[in-house]
């Protein structure tokens, strides 16, 4: 099974953010990971409320980004950490949830976050994006080398697209998340569908993994 995480960019949206939400988890993805990270804690915590509704009116996961007392105020199965903020959470409120992530950029990352019990990882920048400019990205090599290290599923990050989303699957990730192409393409659910037509999975509808 290979799966699609979607990354929110609203500065990147060319129209209105939560109609956007709306046509990606038509798609059904994986997950979409709330990633407003210029937003304060309230603003943040009224957008996330407007985005778990339309994600559990269609069945799919929401996984909000960094803020973890507004994801267990509202009750979030999920929630993503960047690395030194999920160092500093509870074991007790680690616990409140089911899916738990981080993103990470090296193998020591990946090591610590499997090790402070993170059920998945975002690993990035796999290959050159805007979003990175000028920081060539680590490559499939590098990817491959994680994959084969930790036991949770790797989720790449960083330029994926139709062209090379079947290398990612063959280097061992579970999956690979997109941001900046899935809040501007023009038609969500055809882009969607041909990343999945591009990458080699097979047969069954695609879901997040069992933790």
């Amino acid at each position: 099974m290979f799966n699609i995480l979607c990354v929110t960019n609203r500065r990147l949206c060319r129209e209105d953010f939560l109609k956007r939400i709306e046509k990606i988890a038509d798609c059904r993805p994986a997950g979409i990971i709330l990633r407003e990270k210029d937003l304060t804690e309230a603003d943040y915590e009224e957008l996330a409320k407007e985005v778990i509704k339309i994600c559990e009116k269609r069945d799919v996961l929401a996984i909000p980004h960094k803020f973890a007392n507004i994801a267990l105020e509202l009750n979030f199965k999920a929630l993503h950490l960047p690395l030194d903020a999920l160092r500093l959470l509870s074991a007790g409120d680690k616990k409140k949830f089911s899916i738990l992530g981080a993103s990470c950029h090296s193998l020591d990352d990946a090591l610590e976050a499997e090790s402070l019990g993170c059920a998945y990882i975002t690993l990035g920048h796999i290959f050159d994006t805007d979003c990175k400019k000028g920081l060539p990205g680590r490559g499939i090599a590098f990817l491959k080398e994680i994959c084969e290290k930790v036991a949770v599923p790797v989720y790449a990050i960083g330029g994926i697209t139709q062209k090379n989303i079947g290398l990612i699957k063959e280097a061992g990730a579970a999956g690979a998340c997109v941001m900046s192409s899935v809040m501007t393409a023009e038609d969500v659910k055809g882009y969607l569908e041909s990343l999945q037509k591009k990458s080699p999975h097979k047969g069954g509808e695609s879901k997040i993994f069992i933790t």
